[in-house]
């Protein structure tokens, strides 16, 4: 009937992620009735999928959310009927059928995986945090973790850090370099399928 999609994702960071990639790809996403919902937590996505299902059941649903969350996903589908069993739990190729579509462990892991920890940690001195960061780096919690992993702690120790983190990282990644989650769930909800 209708030929409008939602994208649920898990928080703000995700959004923002998506709409800045989806504006770099000069996708138009409300011309193509796209919307993306920050859910605020997967916990909620059995709320948001009913909510969505009960204003039009021909509404395209997909979503983004973090591999260690999946089953909250699963749940929330079979909740709602839009599955029958999770039969398929655990098949990454079975949710992404239905348009669903994990990271590889989070949004903040693939984009820096994407761009590389030496270029996010330019984007960081770019924005006038490096001393900052330096100091982060000397905790001994962080002293002996990876680079990669210190600037996931960065992004989420400070309140908008992953908002302000996930829009500079997806407005720096190369356009072959998108991580396939994310490349994937626009594609899904700006399709017909």
């Amino acid at each position: 009937m209708t030929s409008e999609a939602v994208v649920l994702v898990e928080g703000v960071s995700d959004q923002v992620a998506l709409e800045v990639l989806a504006r770099r790809q000069e996708m138009d996403l409300a011309a193509a009735g796209v919307t993306v919902v920050a859910m605020h937590g997967i916990t909620n996505i059995g709320h948001f999928l009913a909510r969505f299902h009960a204003l039009d059941p021909e509404i395209r649903i997909a979503g983004l959310y973090d591999e260690a969350e999946e089953r909250f996903v699963l749940r929330g589908l079979e909740q709602v009927g839009l599955v029958n069993s999770v039969a398929g739990a655990g098949d990454r190729a079975w949710l992404e059928s239905l348009g669903f579509f994990g990271c590889s462990a989070d949004l903040e892991d693939e984009l820096i995986r994407a761009l590389g920890p030496e270029e996010v940690e330019r984007l960081v001195a770019a924005e006038g945090q490096l001393r900052s960061f330096r100091t982060l780096q000397k905790q001994p919690a962080l002293r002996d973790r990876s680079l990669h992993d210190q600037l996931r702690r960065l992004m989420s120790g400070r309140s908008g850090g992953k908002e302000r983190y996930a829009a500079l990282m997806a407005e720096a990644v190369a356009p072959d370099r998108v991580p396939r989650p994310l490349a994937r769930v626009l594609a899904r909800a700006s399709s017909d399928q």
